[in-house]
C-alpha cells in the first residue's frame, strides 16, 4: 500500500478521479525505483531511475491517468514503459496494457516488477516507440510517458475511433505541453492543451525512422 501521505498530497493539488487515487494508493511507488531513492517516493517530485531517464511526478501520473478517463478491460499502448510506474496504475485500473521501451535494461526492470502482479494483462516488448504496436491496433487509448517535438502519425493511426491519446508534446529544451487528442475519424483529430510539463524527449530506436 502507498504511504498515505501521497494520496493525500495529490488530493490536495486537486486530483479528484478516485479510481485514479484508489489505483494509486493500493501501489507502492517506492517499489519502481532505486533503493536510494525510497526514501523520498512518497514525495510529488520526479526521480531519476537511470540512463537518464526518470520516473514522473505522482502529480503528473495521476493527471495524466485521468485524461485518459480508463474503464476496465479498456486496451491501452504505453510508449516509454521507463520504471514500469505508470504501466501499474493503468493495470490496476482493469486496462489491458501494451507497453514499449527503447531501452532494454529498463524494459527487462519494469517487467519483472509488473509480471507477478498484472502478467495475464501486461504485454511487454523491447523496440521503437514511434512504430507503437501495429499488430494489437487499435487501442482505446495511447499514453506517451516522453515528449516528441510531435504526435507521431503512426500512433494517431493506431487509435480506434474514439479513441484518446495524452502525452506530452515539444522540443527537448523548449516549452512543452500535455495534451489529450481524441480521433473523431479517420483523419480528424481534435487536440486539447492541458498544462504545461518537463519531460525527457522520445527517442528512437536502433532501427530508425524507416523500420
Amino acid at each position: 500500500m502507498e504511504d498515505p501521505r501521497l494520496i493525500e498530497a495529490l488530493r490536495a493539488e486537486g486530483i479528484r478521479d478516485e479510481r485514479v487515487l484508489g489505483a494509486m494508493a493500493g501501489l507502492r511507488r517506492a517499489d519502481f525505483i532505486d533503493a536510494g531513492q525510497r526514501a523520498r517516493a512518497w514525495r510529488d517530485e520526479a526521480l531519476p531511475i537511470g540512463e537518464g531517464q526518470t520516473i514522473s511526478q505522482p502529480y503528473v501520473v495521476a493527471r495524466m491517468t485521468e485524461a485518459l478517463d480508463i474503464r476496465p478491460a479498456e486496451r491501452v499502448l504505453e510508449v516509454g514503459t521507463g520504471s514500469g510506474y505508470q504501466a501499474a496504475v493503468l493495470l490496476a485500473l482493469g486496462a489491458e496494457v501494451y507497453t514499449v521501451e527503447v531501452r532494454p535494461t529498463l524494459a527487462e526492470r519494469a517487467r519483472a516488477r509488473l509480471t507477478e502482479r498484472f502478467g495475464e494483462h501486461l504485454h511487454t516488448r523491447v523496440g521503437d516507440g514511434w512504430l507503437g504496436w501495429p499488430e494489437a491496433a487499435p487501442f482505446d487509448s495511447i499514453l506517451l510517458t516522453a515528449a516528441p517535438a510531435e504526435v507521431p502519425r503512426t500512433l494517431l493511426q493506431q487509435l480506434r475511433l474514439g479513441g484518446r491519446l495524452v502525452g506530452p508534446v515539444g522540443p527537448a529544451h523548449g516549452a512543452q505541453e500535455l495534451v489529450r487528442i481524441i480521433r473523431h475519424g479517420e483523419e480528424a483529430f481534435d487536440t486539447e492543451k492541458l498544462f504545461a510539463v518537463r519531460f525527457v524527449p522520445m527517442t528512437r530506436g536502433e532501427a530508425g525512422p524507416g523500420w
